[in-house]
């Protein structure tokens, strides 16, 4: 069941944030503050400081709230993504696919979602049982690929990252995508001096365009 809710949580909400900080205070601080927005949904890479530590605390400290759900970004191999999996984390995300991460994802009931840029690459993370795929980077494709991709595998959950922004993201919602990923026009906006309202704010506006893409 606490996959169904992940997997749900995603979905309504529409948005994951994608936290890549340069230490492990500056993550959960980011992080609080896009759940604080509405963002409920949050990914900490790997290239972060002590991400293990960052799981766990935000998986500590929103254990009683079923609508935040604590990800782990930036999985290579099959050991970081146990590790992630002892930390809390309650879904994987990978840059790239990778047979023996999806394997273990599974053995534990965990979400995963790969990174795919073909249909080829879609296709094989189907087979392994990915429940969304990750096309990354967004930014090399844009909104109308994934059109064409669910022509041929109308059954993918797509989720782009990188290249989403406020300007285009009802255009990826039209288009078919079951959520998107939002890393630096996102969480960037407290780094210059620290005023994490600003990336509560951004949430927010995420959140609404959101809303108002499956409203129309």
């Amino acid at each position: 069941m606490k996959k169904l809710n992940t997997l749900q949580q995603i979905a309504d909400k529409g948005v994951v944030a994608v936290i890549r900080a340069d230490s492990s205070e500056e993550a959960i601080l980011i992080s609080r503050a896009c759940i604080e927005g509405g963002v409920t949904c949050v990914e900490i890479t790997y290239t972060t400081p002590d991400a293990d530590a960052v799981i766990k605390t935000l998986v500590a400290e929103y254990k009683n709230d079923p609508t935040v759900v604590v990800g782990a970004g930036t999985v290579l191999d099959e050991t970081t993504a146990r590790l992630a999996i002892m930390a809390g984390s309650e879904f994987v995300v990978s840059p790239a696919f990778n047979k023996e991460v999806a394997l273990l994802c599974n053995l534990y009931a965990i979400p995963y979602m790969p990174g795919c840029i073909t249909i080829k690459e879609m296709q094989e993370a189907l087979t392994f049982g990915a429940d969304v795929i990750k096309l990354f980077p967004g930014s090399a494709v844009g909104p109308d690929f994934v059109k064409a991709v669910k022509a041929p595998l109308p059954q993918v959950n797509i989720m782009p990252t990188g290249g989403v922004s406020l300007n285009n993201i009802q255009e990826w919602i039209h288009n078919g995508c079951v959520a998107v990923g939002i890393g630096g026009n996102l969480v960037n906006a407290a780094k210059a001096d620290g005023d994490y309202t600003k990336v509560t704010a951004l949430a927010r506006q995420y959140v609404d365009k959101v809303r108002l893409a499956r409203q129309s």
